[in-house]
């Protein structure tokens, strides 16, 4: 059984990431419930230098434009219509490649703040990693956030946002901080074109880190852990089959290796564009 051609392009890129990359580390590593190895390393919570700008609307929440960053609505991450609404709603940022991470900094959070007294107010912005920004201020390894007019403006003292937005590049700091996503729990979203043979899922709404760096899955009624690839974004991806549900997942954190598993969060009967949420989520701290 093979995807139709319309989706020829994605289920390509897949497979091509199965035969070129190597292997990942054995799961054995891994443990439920959110907890981290002993030998993980710890995220960087420094406050580092980094420059911002700001785009869209001027008070907007960044999703009225389409990013030339990407084909796909709401940004690179691939979070499409999650982007207009709260919990993302005027909190989303484009970054340079340095913390987007070829997508695996998707779903990272960040505090930016400016640092001119005169107009900046003491208080950071919290921002989500929801787009990529490739040139410009964001090439050549520079630390790059491309904010939406709204987040942007809240870095100014009360009614300075429209002078802020005026000097349009300025310097900051930021620095890593937890994710928290008022209630929700991690949610899979399986994309457009999966099937028994080519399974595709977006991972949303992880607390803490925000962001994956490995993902597997178990069908019923085994006990083998597959391992998915990541293929751009927020999007893992898996070949092979028959697949059959329902299906376990468990989430690895890129930054400090913590782990979590939803059992059976995707049932026998799921179809394509449909949303899974799980039960838990990891903790909302660093």
């Amino acid at each position: 059984m093979a995807a139709s051609s319309r989706f020829s392009a994605p289920f390509s890129l897949c497979v091509l990431l199965l035969l070129l990359l190597a292997p990942p580390i054995s799961a054995s590593f891994l443990f439920d419930g959110g907890k981290s190895k002993s030998s993980a390393a710890a995220v960087d919570m420094e406050w580092r230098p980094a420059t911002a700008t700001w785009y869209g609307d001027a008070e907007g929440d960044g999703s009225t434009v389409t990013r030339a960053s990407t084909d796909t609505a709401g940004g690179a991450c691939g979070y499409g219509s999650l982007v207009d609404v709260v919990p993302m709603k005027a909190r989303v940022g484009s970054v340079s490649p340095v913390l987007f991470k070829d997508g695996e900094g998707c779903g990272a959070c960040y505090k930016v703040k400016c640092l001119d007294h005169d107009i900046c107010s003491r208080r950071a912005v919290t921002v989500i990693v929801t787009d990529e920004c490739p040139g410009g201020l964001c090439a050549f390894g520079r630390t790059h956030f491309d904010l939406s007019g709204a987040a942007f403006s809240r870095m100014a003292v009360a009614g300075a946002g429209g002078h802020l937005r005026d000097r349009g590049q300025l310097s900051v700091v930021y620095r890593r901080t937890a994710c928290k996503y008022g209630g929700k729990n991690i949610a899979f979203r399986v994309n457009e074109g999966s099937t028994n043979f080519w399974l595709s899922l977006l991972v949303e709404f992880e607390d803490g880190q925000g962001d994956i760096g490995s993902m597997q899955i178990k069908q019923a009624n085994s006990v083998e852990w597959l391992d998915m690839k990541h293929v751009w974004g927020a999007t893992w991806c898996l070949v092979r089959g028959p697949l059959v549900g329902p299906f376990s997942v468990r989430l690895t954190t890129l930054s400090a290796q913590k782990a979590l598993t939803a059992r059976d969060v995707i049932p026998r009967n799921w179809k394509p564009t449909a949303t899974y949420t799980s039960r838990l989520n990891f903790e909302a701290a660093l």
